[in-house]
Formats: C-alpha cells, sequence, structure tokens
C-alpha cells in the first residue's frame, strides 16, 4: 500500500474497524453487566427482523427497516428508534453491532441525543474511541444510580448536548467524565479517584 494520505486513511480505518468487531465481541460475551436488561430469549424475534437487513446498515436504514419493532427490558418498552441514531454516519456492520447497541437501553437512548445532536456539527470527527469514552461513562452512572431511574444519564447527555448547541464543539470524553462526577458528588454519590468518574 502507498504511504499517501489515502493509504493512511485505509489503514486507520481498517485499525477501527477490527477495534470495533473486537469490542463488539467483547461486548456479547458481558452480556450479564449491570444493565442489558434485554434478555437474550426476548431479542430472538427481533433478531430475525434483523436477518432481513442488508448489512453493513447505516441508522437511517435499520430504523427504516426495523425501526417501530418494541424491545422489553426490565425498565420497561423501547422502540429501535428510540435506540438506534437517525444517521447515515452511524454504520453497523453486523446484526452483533445492532444487538451491541439495543441491550443497554438507557445508554443507547442517551448516545441516540448525542450522535443526533452531534449531526449539527461542522467538521466535527466524533471518533470511535471518544464514543466508547461517554458510553462507558454512562454505563458507569448506570452502575451508580440504578435505582434513580437514570437521573444521571439524562443529565449527563442533556449537559453533552447542551455543550454541542452553545460552544459548536463536542466536549471531551474528560469534561464529560468531569462532569458526571460532579453531578454524583451533588446526588450524595461517592467516588473515587482511582474509578473511571474519579477524575
Amino acid at each position: 500500500m502507498a504511504d499517501d494520505k489515502r493509504g493512511r486513511d485505509k489503514q486507520a480505518h481498517d485499525a477501527e474497524r477490527r477495534q470495533r468487531e473486537r469490542e463488539i465481541a467483547a461486548e456479547l460475551e458481558r452480556g450479564d453487566e449491570i444493565e442489558p436488561p434485554v434478555e437474550a430469549e426476548k431479542l430472538a424475534n427481533f433478531e430475525g427482523e434483523l436477518e432481513e437487513l442488508t448489512f453493513p446498515a447505516t441508522g437511517n436504514e435499520v430504523v427504516a427497516g426495523i425501526g417501530d419493532h418494541e424491545i422489553e427490558s426490565v425498565e420497561g418498552s423501547y422502540s429501535i428508534e428510540e435506540l438506534v441514531p437517525e444517521t447515515d454516519e452511524e454504520t453497523f456492520d453486523s446484526p452483533a453491532a445492532v444487538r451491541v447497541q439495543v441491550q443497554r437501553p438507557t445508554v443507547a437512548a442517551a448516545m441516540k441525543q448525542v450522535v443526533e445532536a452531534s449531526k449539527t456539527l461542522r467538521n466535527a470527527d466524533f471518533s470511535w474511541t471518544q464514543r466508547k469514552a461517554y458510553e462507558k461513562t454512562f454505563q458507569e452512572l448506570k452502575a451508580i444510580d440504578a435505582d434513580d431511574d437514570d437521573e444521571g444519564i439524562q443529565a449527563i447527555s442533556d449537559w453533552i448536548v447542551e455543550r454541542i448547541r452553545d460552544k459548536e464543539t463536542l466536549p471531551t470524553s474528560r469534561a464529560v467524565r468531569r462532569e458526571a462526577a460532579k453531578f454524583c458528588r451533588a446526588n450524595g454519590y461517592q467516588i473515587r479517584n482511582d474509578e473511571w468518574l474519579g477524575v
């Protein structure tokens, strides 16, 4: 491969794709963590509908194809269009990638808000690593305030969306973690310095 901009971009894209595939496999293995309230048997019908889509598929294609499908979780019922960002920039390489997205509905709904708000930014690079850091922050908030109607997740996703609108830029993952830690401490949750939110 030539050592030019196109070749380097292709290598970077391939490396990011391989990383996403590894993370999807790891997520599927960790199905028993804090939130996946969607049980595997409840996803069986959903997976049948997923097989009818052609992959890779964009968020818009997934929502257009199966957006009205309902998934039952321990916290309520969610439609796919509530969990998958409606954008052509969001691409799912396989049915497993969509399944990982919807297994944690609270986190997926928050990320949908953030991804759709980021579409308004010009020349914004919302990298895979930054997305994963945002998701991890939401997952940590879910673990901390699991009994509080996910107030922390909603507060931080709203904060991110406001920052996107007001400052016309994506906040850094460190800024998101810092804001999440402030929220937790203000609401009486202990955050240790060696934890993800302990910045």
